[in-house]
């Protein structure tokens, strides 16, 4: 079965306000100075499901995720307000789609006091740590399993995102598990730029 982009889900409503790339040139040396977020789609034998996520930048570590079948921008601000209410970063970055553009999701961010800032316009490479997790989530647990229903989904992706933050040791944090790294249990000895 081949394999193609799905719905293009970063379209912003050009009344809402975008915010500057903040990262370039950041040198990001320890857990929650810098978190992506972004949505992407999962298709399913019937349909599609949302999936909403935020990662430390610096460990590669899942903050926390969210699945639904709509695009409606609840599931995001009830993620983010978890996130927040356990961790607080430095900065989010995001792209420039509708639902990091809203002034509900904007003001939420503004009122935990953390900067924001959003990939320019077509450079979906400014957020390359949560593309390249959308990428192995996608090939090595979503195209294999062709799931039934949502509730197939739910499991696949939680089965594969407790395995990356736990089990999986990256290369990029000198083979250890994102999670160790979060959790500073481990202090790398090199800077992520």
């Amino acid at each position: 079965m081949a394999i193609y982009p799905g719905p293009n889900l970063s379209k912003r409503d050009l009344q809402h306000r975008t915010y500057p790339y903040l990262l370039r040139g950041l040198k990001i040396t320890q857990p929650d100075q810098v978190w992506s977020v972004d949505i992407t789609y999962l298709r399913m034998k019937q349909g599609w499901m949302y999936l909403y996520a935020v990662i430390d930048w610096y460990s590669r570590y899942l903050v926390d995720w969210q699945l639904d079948q709509s695009l409606e921008i609840g599931f995001v601000l009830d993620t983010m307000k978890r996130s927040l209410s356990r961790r607080k970063p430095g900065i989010i970055n995001s792209d420039q789609g509708s639902h990091f553009t809203s002034p509900k999701y904007i003001d939420l961010l503004k009122r935990h006091e953390v900067k924001i800032s959003m990939d320019g316009k077509g450079r979906a490479t400014d957020n390359i740590v949560i593309e390249r997790f959308w990428r192995s989530l996608k090939y090595n647990e979503v195209y294999v399993n062709d799931y039934e229903n949502p509730r197939e989904t739910r499991r696949g992706v939680e089965r594969y995102i407790h395995l990356h933050n736990h089990y999986l040791p990256h290369q990029s944090l000198q083979n250890h598990t994102p999670a160790s790294v979060y959790n500073r249990d481990v202090v790398l000895t090199s800077t992520i730029e």
